[in-house]
């Protein structure tokens, strides 16, 4: 018998596997039919939503933009597929479509969710007049969306502290946090370490992410040490923080083996023996788990939503914000230590198992959505 009907909307249609696939799986196997929206979705991904039974949806969105015609068409878009499934509730993850999908769905009187897997544009430092007001109008948006929810979802306690006093939350008794997406140790099972020092950073290629540092400290490291290899995943990202195609080629002209997009990192994973993200902020960052279920020690940025994924000293290293200085002699003490990296990859397996399992996220996640 059908439990109800769950609409998830998602901004990009690789997240809909890479990171719901198990709380799809786990909706369906509970009797609930899922529907899934986001743009841009290919056949292969297609297939793989349905072979989980999920009714799949391409829907019009501009991720990084800031086109309001363009988020009115989405917004209605999204009315329309409300209307015609009656949904029990709607959940949406990233800030569009928790905006436009809780609005959407308080327009047509039913239920919504936002998953807040990250603080965005909407919270970013602004200097120019143009970004200044397109924040107000994204945290103004964000408070009628979470008035409109019945839970609001975060990945780390300094996302809801941020989140309330910037306003966009006006009852923080709405509020719930879960350990991220969670990752599947089955899937990411541990693999051996590398003996030689291999560095890995996954990441789109956007400044805030912490590329730069990593890439300066490669530079460095590599002159110090060309036995040593620095490695790259992710897609050259749109907007203005992006990387260029130029400075990318400078990097690997220094130090950096740059390996694409991978739709499976694990291969890559197997290759390294130390796991770098040294971005600005987080929610909870998917790849640290990842690299943590797989037994690799960890050197990420003491930042919000970084910081909750490593014990300093015992899964791996904590280093300041924008401090390439700093991530380089964290990079360098591991590098040069195959035992500390042997021993902190073995607590980042226990710590994966312990607190950041999918089942162990979705069963909280699940509870808080009231299913």
């Amino acid at each position: 018998m059908k439990a109800g009907t769950i609409l998830l909307n998602g901004s990009y249609a690789p997240s809909l596997l890479n990171f719901r696939g198990p709380l799809i799986r786990d909706l369906i196997d509970r009797g609930y039919e899922v529907h899934v929206s986001a743009p841009g979705i290919n056949s292969e991904i297609r297939a793989k939503l349905r072979e989980l039974s999920a009714q799949v949806i391409d829907l019009p969105l501009v991720r990084t933009g800031t086109s309001i015609l363009g988020d009115l068409s989405y917004f209605r878009a999204l009315r329309k597929i409300i209307d015609a499934i009656r949904p029990d509730l709607v959940v949406g993850y990233t800030i569009k479509p928790n905006i436009w999908g809780s609005l959407a769905a308080r327009s047509c009187s039913v239920r919504s969710a936002s998953m807040v897997t990250g603080l965005g544009y909407a919270f970013a430092k602004a200097s120019r007049r143009k970004d200044r007001l397109l924040t107000g109008i994204s945290r103004r948006l964000y408070r009628l969306a979470t008035d409109a929810n019945d839970v609001v979802i975060f990945q780390n306690p300094d996302d809801l502290t941020d989140f309330v006093a910037a306003g966009c939350l006006g009852r923080p008794d709405k509020a719930r946090i879960v350990n991220g997406s969670g990752v599947d140790i089955m899937h990411y099972a541990p693999v051996p370490l590398p003996r030689e020092p291999v560095f890995l950073m996954i990441a789109r290629l956007l400044g805030a992410k912490g590329t730069r540092e990593y890439a300066a400290a490669a530079s460095i490291l590599s002159k110090r040490h060309p036995d040593w290899r620095f490695l790259l995943v992710g897609f050259l990202d749109k907007g203005p923080d992006c990387v260029d195609t130029d400075e990318l080629a400078h990097w690997q002209e220094n130090g950096i083996e740059y390996l694409g997009e991978k739709g499976d990192i694990r291969e890559a994973m197997r290759e390294a023996s130390v796991y770098v993200l040294p971005s600005y902020r987080e929610g909870t960052p998917r790849s640290v788990l990842e690299a943590m279920a797989m037994g690799r020690p960890v050197i990420t940025s003491d930042a919000p939503g970084c910081r909750e994924t490593v014990t300093d000293g015992r899964n791996g290293l904590l280093v300041p914000v924008r401090d390439a200085k700093a991530l380089t002699v964290a990079m360098e003490r591991l590098g040069q230590d195959a035992e500390l990296r042997a021993r902190m990859g073995a607590e980042s397996i226990s710590i994966a198992r312990d607190k950041y399992s999918v089942d162990k996220v979705n069963h909280s996640l699940i509870e808080y959505l009231g299913l």
